[in-house]
């Protein structure tokens, strides 16, 4: 059996029968399903998407000149 993983919406896309997901919503989805959502950007691993979050961005430094 395939196996599905967890997908989070960046921007929302028609699902079927007139519904739309929402930004930030979370589904289950076989890889064949996510992948031209994922090329589009519509979507991203909710696993990378965690991951991007815990690391922190460089913050840029400024001096003061003297």
């Amino acid at each position: 059996m395939a196996n599905r993983q967890t997908y989070t919406v960046l921007i929302p896309f028609p699902t079927g029968a007139g519904h739309w997901s929402t930004a930030g919503e979370q589904l289950e989805l076989l890889d064949v399903e996510a992948s031209a959502l994922r090329t589009a950007g519509r979507l991203e691993l909710s696993s990378v998407l965690a991951t991007q979050q815990t690391i922190p961005a460089k913050k840029a430094t400024t001096k003061k000149a003297d």
